[in-house]
């Protein structure tokens, strides 16, 4: 197949966690200049020395207006101005309920995943202008479709993400900018996998794939297969748009495979 991205730049928040580091081998894979950024310098240099040539790590907080500024820089005198930005790092807070939550996980979740990706948008957009163009695309949930008992910073904070994503897509579409957004279900990494942090609760627990239409948790390759298309030349009518990536889990319990015997 032919490389999609042989004259792009791509830049990938929280690159190295489960589905980031499987976004960045997938953009290196197909000939883009990969810049991984995240908060783990010893495992975003690691995965730096695995891809070899076409990569570089970029210390970033997301939360921190001056990282931006030094990742987006240290970008372009590395490989030029940005052609794509995926805002992918993410942070989830104990559960709890509303009345329970403590103010500063609310804070820190707004902080993270609203906020950060924010301040992405801010920092590439004038590098992806002098790109000519290019797209960004803003990693949600499916918790931003639906309300989530228990887990209200998150929820919150990736329902901000589609309206940020839609008014993204009207500010920088005459630039030749598209902005998107896609929403994961229950996705096989660390991230759903592991306690989260401050708390017992593995989420992966709480979302049993038994009764999806596809009744299984996803692949991260599978959410990185929807990303390699929406940033790529194939969806150049595509801006505003959400795509849902998660085995029927919004649709509700699917119908058994023997539901219809004897009907």
């Amino acid at each position: 197949m032919a490389e999609r991205f042989s004259n792009d730049v791509v830049l990938v928040t929280g690159a190295t966690g489960g589905m980031g580091s499987s976004h960045v081998r997938g953009y290196h894979a197909e000939g883009a200049r990969v810049v991984v950024a995240g908060r783990r310098d010893d495992e975003g240099t690691a995965l730096v020395d695995e891809l070899g040539d076409r990569a570089l790590f970029a210390h970033l907080d997301v939360t921190e207006p001056e990282d931006w500024g030094r990742a987006v820089a240290v970008a372009e005198a590395a490989f030029g101005p940005i052609s794509v930005l995926v805002n992918n790092a993410g942070l989830q807070t104990p559960p709890a309920l509303i009345e329970d939550t403590d103010p500063a996980d609310w804070a820190r979740a707004l902080a993270v995943n609203t906020t950060g990706t924010f301040l992405g948008i801010r920092a590439a957009a004038p590098s992806l202008r002098r790109a000519g163009g290019g797209s960004i695309v803003n990693v949600a949930s499916t918790m931003a479709n639906v309300g989530t008992a228990l887990f209200a910073p998150y929820t919150a904070a990736k329902w901000a993400v589609r309206g940020l994503t839609r008014t993204a897509a009207l500010e920088l579409g005459r630039d030749r900018i598209r902005v998107n957004s896609i929403h994961p279900g229950v996705v096989s990494t660390p991230f759903v996998n592991e306690p989260v942090p401050g708390s017992g609760t593995v989420i992966a627990d709480a979302f049993s794939p038994d009764a999806f239409a596809v009744p299984r948790l996803a692949d991260p390759q599978e959410v990185t297969d929807m990303l390699l298309w929406l940033t790529s030349r194939e969806a150049g009518f595509v801006t505003g748009a959400e795509f849902v990536v998660d085995g029927g889990l919004l649709l509700g319990p699917a119908m058994p495979p023997d539901a219809t015997a004897g009907v």
